[in-house]
């Protein structure tokens, strides 16, 4: 089970995510996902991560989409 400090590190991932290429953001998301799938995990840890996917995949949508881009 995920610790606090990893909580943490995936949702301050989440926030960075305009500052990493697609892979390394795909990898953030799934970690997000990850704990959002875990029911051991706190409701209000799980809480914090999806709101900050929510934020990500915000911004993603907004971002210019290249032509060799899957998202």
């Amino acid at each position: 089970m995920p610790d606090s400090i990893a909580i943490n590190k995936v949702c301050n991932n989440l926030e960075t995510i305009d500052q990493v290429d697609l892979v390394t953001g795909a990898t953030y998301r799934q970690e997000a996902q990850e704990i959002l799938a875990t029911p051991t995990i706190a409701l209000p840890d799980r809480t914090a991560v999806a709101d900050s996917l929510v934020a990500a995949n915000q911004f993603l949508t907004s971002k210019t989409v290249q032509k060799d881009d899957s998202y």
